[in-house]
């Protein structure tokens, strides 16, 4: 979402002196996305951003997959998943490739130190918990269904406030956007869009820390974790501007479209990334027209894996799914409604499901780290008849 907002002082031009009131010049910063070119922020400092006291490696981020790359339809209980520990050090890989990586957290530590992934963007969709986004930028607050968008080299804390924290992690090397056919030509949300500017939240309550003592800061770069050790706190900012900053949106704030007949899977798109797309599956009435069936049609993923994250158990085409479960259905294979699933959806008004699907349009491996949680029978599920004795253990 890229719309220009500024938060505390910042001087009347760019690039000249701005000092505070003993006369002391502060430090302007530029972050940006594609050097000089891209979306950027211009960002006012009482230190020196580069003030580094040394650098240590923590460790390599090395994602190994499942040696068993047979092609099918695969399900996972990510709520058997250990549970703890850090948001940012404690992640558990599911799937990835070469253009985007999905994550699942359930931290129940605050990190010390503060976070900046340098090689990719993060889509944090917060599957349950309340807290607050801590940035340089501001503070952002976040609850059950809110997704934080958090450009790359953007650096920042997660604090706890309030009920369990489940994360479901899209990390992407491009950049993070809007639909560009919800845009018009001058950047503007057009009217047709699911959404509008009112419903993203930017970042608030600048709160300036005037520290020089070290301060860690963890950086991604590299497939790798290493300490940067700054010299003073980084929330050091009396001010800034710009188009370049995290944001939050909510997936109870997407307006879905609805039809006559059935619509297809591109009018839930909420994001798009380089190579990847991110949708919502929010509450709706289903379609209305005569003789109308609401469960999807049939498809094949030509050129695009699927996979979709279920933050409720219920969704209208699929069976033996629960809350956190997570299902891939991989370019090559034709997938659709379970059986009976299809026929029954006829005549239903509504739908109360809720999930999130992340379509990439190279082929995901799955993660080693997700065998131990797998459904070993998903894919036999599609038979006739056969449901009940396939689906879990």
């Amino acid at each position: 979402m890229h719309r220009y907002h500024t938060l505390g002082k910042i001087p009347r031009k760019r690039h000249i002196a701005f000092r505070d009131d003993n006369g002391k010049i502060y430090h302007e910063e530029l972050k940006g996305n594609k050097g000089f070119d891209g979306p950027s922020s211009l960002i006012y400092h009482i230190y020196r951003p580069t003030a580094v006291v040394g650098t240590k490696l923590i460790r390599e981020v090395k994602l190994e997959e499942d040696p068993d790359r047979s092609l099918r339809m695969r399900h996972f209980f990510t709520s058997k998943l250990n549970k703890g520990g850090s948001p940012v050090l404690d992640r558990t890989p599911i799937m990835f490739n070469n253009d985007v990586t999905l994550w699942m957290a359930f931290p129940t530590k605050e990190d010390e130190f503060y976070y900046r992934n340098a090689q990719g963007d993060e889509i944090i969709y917060v599957s349950d918990g309340e807290g607050v986004l801590e940035t340089a930028f501001g503070e952002i607050l976040y609850s059950q269904g809110d997704y934080l968008i958090i450009p790359r080299g953007i650096m920042h804390r997660y604090r706890f406030t309030k009920g369990e924290q489940h994360f479901f992690i899209t990390e992407g090397k491009g950049e993070t956007r809007t639909p560009s056919r919800y845009r018009n030509d001058y950047g503007q949300l057009i009217e047709r869009s699911p959404y509008s500017e009112r419903d993203f939240r930017v970042p608030e309550n600048l709160i300036t820390i005037d520290k020089q003592e070290p301060t860690s800061v963890m950086v991604k770069q590299r497939d790798q974790l290493t300490e940067v050790m700054l010299d003073h706190h980084p929330f050091d900012v009396v001010g800034w501007d710009g188009y370049y900053y995290p944001y939050a949106f909510s997936i109870h704030d997407f307006e879905p479209i609805v039809g006559r007949v059935h619509e297809p899977p591109p009018v839930h798109q909420t994001f798009q990334g380089d190579n990847f797309v991110v949708c919502s599956f929010c509450p709706r009435p289903y379609d209305f027209g005569e003789d109308s069936i609401p469960a999807p049609y049939n498809h094949s993923n030509v050129m695009s894996d699927e996979v979709i994250y279920y933050a409720k158990s219920e969704f209208m085409s699929r069976k033996g799914v629960e809350y956190g479960s997570i299902t891939l259905h991989p370019d090559g294979i034709t997938h659709g409604p379970h059986p009976g699933k299809y026929e029954a959806s006829i005549g239903m008004k509504e739908t109360n499901e809720l999930a999130v699907m992340v379509d990439t349009f190279y082929p995901l491996l799955v993660a080693k780290a997700a065998l131990d949680i797998e459904d070993p029978n998903y894919s036999k599920s599609w038979l006739e008849g056969n449901f009940d004795n396939t689906l879990g253990e």
